[in-house]
């Protein structure tokens, strides 16, 4: 007999305070893929697959208390440098490699994204919106770097380095001549910014993005 595997549900992860863009990602990768998260964190998200996509998924993270913390809970996570390391990893080693939250904290963004699409068939990368009104608010009344949900951190102390809109996003893959298979974009709120609507909407009301490449072949 089968096992039913859990169900995706993204308003009981809103209402929990979740991530949501994790159910976003998880949504994109089809069900028993191979995959690798750059930048796994304490493996929330390959636990997500794992246990609702049955995906063969794997990490590297480069905090020794993110690896700690996956690997106590049975998930197969290794320390490692995004920057460096996937250069590393043979051509179409996995079905997809995620980047979720983890852009804006690379030093050299375009290189890692080229070696996501080098590696695996797919990319998928989520990512805060610096574009979204918000942000644009605090800087033209308060003339100060703002501070978010989804950016808590001070500028002083924060590790993220290359802040980015989906604009500037949409930008690169072009740069990088892949193709954008879907996108979503998340308001303040978790729920999804009509997807009808152009890039300069989603750049003012989305507070985070999610888009699934693939490289042109």
């Amino acid at each position: 007999m089968a096992v039913r595997q859990p169900v995706l549900d993204e308003s009981a992860v809103r209402d929990q305070g979740g991530r949501v863009d994790l159910v976003v990602v998880a949504e994109m990768v089809a069900p028993g893929s191979r995959v690798l998260d750059v930048g796994s964190g304490d493996g929330a998200l390959l636990e997500l697959l794992a246990t609702t996509r049955n995906c063969d998924a794997r990490g590297i993270e480069l905090s020794r208390e993110g690896v700690n913390a996956g690997v106590a809970r049975g998930l197969a996570i290794i320390q490692g440098d995004a920057d460096v390391d996937l250069a590393h990893y043979p051509d179409d080693a996995f079905d997809y490699v995620i980047l979720s939250q983890t852009l804006q904290a690379t030093r050299r963004p375009r290189w890692v994204l080229e070696q996501m699409l080098r590696i695996g068939r797919r990319a998928v990368v989520s990512f805060p919106n610096f574009g979204h009104w918000r942000s644009r608010l605090d800087l033209m009344i308060n003339g100060r770097m703002p501070v978010t949900d989804n950016m808590p951190i001070a500028w002083y102390e924060t590790p993220n380095i290359h802040f980015c809109t989906i604009r500037d996003f949409v930008a690169l893959v072009e740069v990088l001549d892949a193709r954008i298979e879907k996108a979503v974009a998340l308001d303040s709120s978790g729920h999804r910014v009509r997807v009808n609507m152009p890039w300069w909407v989603w750049n003012l009301l989305g507070e985070q993005a999610v888009f699934l490449l693939t490289r042109e072949r």
